[in-house]
């Protein structure tokens, strides 16, 4: 395997033409290489390499605790604001349904019909990019400006199927982006710490520490002691204080 000037040389393949995504470092050395195509029609070259490098770890001076939101992907504990997700597959839900159903009058096995399946496809394909792409640049500032980031341990498919919340859920990708997340801080020194998802941060004063019975409906935390805040901001303090008890003990 090959690079030279934009193509690529493949095992019992000639030179092909491609669009490099970045550059391979002198020092990496390729091992493999795995060719998809994805369902508009489109070819893609995942290049593993193999490299040695020093992680230390950091020293944890700055935490954050994110509590998952449906809405917004999550609440952070040092602003109590969303990380306002844009919603992608929700706003091409309307072009979605309407390119779903001329592909469901064509006739099957015909050219037409493989037209508009390339079309749907490619629908598909924009929002998972733009989820993609969303995901990694939220990542990525979370794991520059933080030492380590505290998040639940959450069944997401049990959460989507109790809860019938199934579309809020996958179009936010939290799998994905705790998986983003893991890695960028990895590769930093950093830590990413799931608490159990039976803590009950929801229950749970973030001031006083006393714990209370709340609904699905009751959007404001207030305890006895005083306290008055957006449920989600008094989950992500208290994710928060019992990450850095997790680590303390570590």
């Amino acid at each position: 395997i090959e690079l030279v000037d934009s193509h690529i040389k493949l095992p019992k393949l000639k030179m092909v033409k491609m669009k490099q995504h970045r550059q391979i470092p002198a020092k990496h050395k390729i091992k493999s290489c795995t060719i998809s195509m994805t369902a508009s029609g489109k070819y893609y070259i995942s290049i593993l390499t193999e490299y040695e490098t020093d992680i230390k770890d950091k020293e944890i001076q700055s935490v954050v605790g994110l509590d998952f939101a449906m809405n917004g992907l999550f609440v952070d504990s040092e602003t109590g604001k969303k990380a306002n997700y844009p919603r992608f597959y929700r706003q091409m839900l309307d072009k979605l349904a309407v390119e779903k159903r001329k592909l469901s009058r064509k006739k099957k096995g015909s050219s037409n019909r493989n037209k508009q399946r390339i079309k749907v496809a490619k629908i598909q394909e924009k929002v998972a990019n733009q989820r993609k792409n969303f995901l990694h640049h939220k990542s990525r500032e979370l794991a520059t400006n933080f030492d380590a980031v505290i998040i639940e341990d959450l069944d997401m498919r049990g959460m989507s199927q109790a809860l019938k919340f199934g579309k809020s859920v996958a179009d936010n990708g939290w799998g994905m982006f705790t998986s983003f997340l893991q890695y960028k801080l990895k590769e930093q020194g950093k830590q990413l710490v799931k608490i159990d998802k039976w803590y009950p941060s929801t229950k749970t004063c973030s001031s006083c520490g006393s714990e209370r019975d709340i609904t699905l409906s009751e959007r404001i935390y207030q305890c006895k002691c005083g306290l008055h805040l957006d449920r989600d901001y008094n989950s992500a303090l208290n994710i928060k204080h019992e990450g850095i008890r997790l680590l303390a003990t570590a």
